[in-house]
């Protein structure tokens, strides 16, 4: 007899593991095989800063009890500015959050194999059937789901991942206590989640503070090694450096100690995907570049990735007569681009964009933020042509000509 299921999902993420308990829970046949050890889960992968907003707790469910803290603002800095807006959002204990999902998924009825490391598809006569882990275990399935992450086994093998080392950004972060959340001559982070845009501190990146309650906060660095990088990367600066300076140089961190044990280290890739799926296979999460690319937020969109992927599976497999070929399951690729990352290509060369800008012009950015409509960084977030223009100046021009070279090259 084959170990065989509806639908195989390598990787318990919050993509894998939302995936899993909405398959379960219509009724599928789920496995998810996850590398690291049920005992250990997730230490190893507690790699988020976890900073989402209601929308997503109140579309999956997510309860209160994951939350570290609620926020009432996002604040953005610059070296010499910072502009607040009233905003509610939610920092998330990681760990306890995927383990929620893991446990809804099982409640619902999904199979969950920890300590099974994903190698590679199983073929036959050209199709994948099912997926091989643990050296030579292998399970089978109508439907085969990629959701580890940039590693992207499955992927990778089948010709959808096109993840490039060029794009991928890498984040590093700690958990304080002691911080001065209220420091005179900044921003109150009081229930804030702040970003920081600053190339002393995160060269082609940002930095960010996320107020977690009391004096505690997570505070980490992240950037893409690209021609900002490269222009104002400190030789031999390593990304723990530059979190490190960063803690030794802020007058909010002077009181401040590390949690220990409470380091995370992650990254994704800052791209457009190529494909999203294949024959009997999806990918979702950061398997493909799921993350907004502006802002860091990934939760929400590997969230929707996994909901897109189990309405695709509902699709396929519903019928009297199943069908998963590639044209069927590219209804996949249809909801991710409507629904799961609508304004990719914008939020890119808005990206892009961002991180050419050298420091004095994000001290601009901030004031121009404080002086027009509130409501203007959320439109120009969203893609809004009107909106992004009342932010250009005429200074500007050598900034968006240094863009075009590399947007067009």
């Amino acid at each position: 007899m084959r170990d065989s299921f509806d639908v195989v999902i390598a990787g318990a993420g919050p993509a894998g593991a939302q995936c899993a308990r909405d398959l379960a829970a219509r009724g599928y046949d789920v496995a998810v095989l996850e590398t690291e050890p049920e005992d250990e889960f997730p230490r190893q992968s507690n790699k988020s800063t976890a900073g989402t907003f209601p929308s997503m707790m109140a579309a999956f469910g997510i309860p209160d009890d994951v939350v570290m803290n609620f926020t009432d603002s996002v604040v953005i800095e610059s070296p010499n500015e910072y502009f607040v807006q009233e905003q509610a959002g939610a920092v998330l204990e990681f760990a306890d959050f995927k383990n929620f999902l893991v446990e809804e998924g099982r409640k619902h009825g999904a199979e969950y194999r920890f300590d099974a490391r994903v190698s590679s598809p199983v073929m036959e006569g050209g199709d994948l059937v099912g997926v091989q882990y643990d050296g030579s275990e292998e399970v089978y399935a109508d439907v085969v789901i990629d959701a580890t992450g940039p590693a992207a086994p499955l992927a990778k093998a089948l010709g959808v991942s096109d993840l490039t080392r060029e794009k991928q950004a890498i984040g590093l972060e700690y958990e304080l206590e002691g911080v001065t959340v209220d420091q005179q001559g900044y921003a109150d982070l009081t229930d804030a989640m702040m970003l920081r845009l600053d190339h002393d501190l995160a060269p082609g990146g940002y930095s960010w503070i996320f107020h977690t309650g009391d004096d505690t906060a997570k505070v980490g660095v992240c950037y893409i090694q690209n021609e900002s990088y490269q222009r104002h990367v400190e030789a031999n600066r390593t990304i723990d450096g530059y979190l490190q300076y960063w803690i030794d140089t802020d007058p909010r961190f002077e009181n401040a100690t590390r949690l220990e044990g409470k380091q995370h280290r992650g990254s994704a890739h800052i791209q457009r995907p190529g494909s999203l799926s294949t024959d009997n296979f999806m990918a979702i999460g950061d398997t493909v570049p799921t993350i907004d690319p502006l802002w860091g937020e990934g939760i929400h969109k590997g969230m929707r990735s996994a909901r897109a992927a189990a309405v695709t599976v509902d699709h396929c497999l519903t019928p009297d007569e199943p069908d998963t070929s590639a044209e069927n399951i590219s209804l996949y690729d249809d909801l991710w681009h409507r629904d799961v990352a609508p304004l990719m290509d914008a939020r890119l060369s808005m990206t892009q964009l961002l991180y050419l800008a050298p420091n004095d012009r994000y001290d601009t950015l901030l004031r121009d933020l404080n002086r027009l409509d509130r409501e203007t960084l959320s439109k120009a977030n969203s893609g809004n042509k009107l909106a992004i223009s009342k932010l250009l100046h005429l200074e500007d021009l050598p900034l968006l000509a240094e863009f075009a070279k590399h947007r067009f090259s």
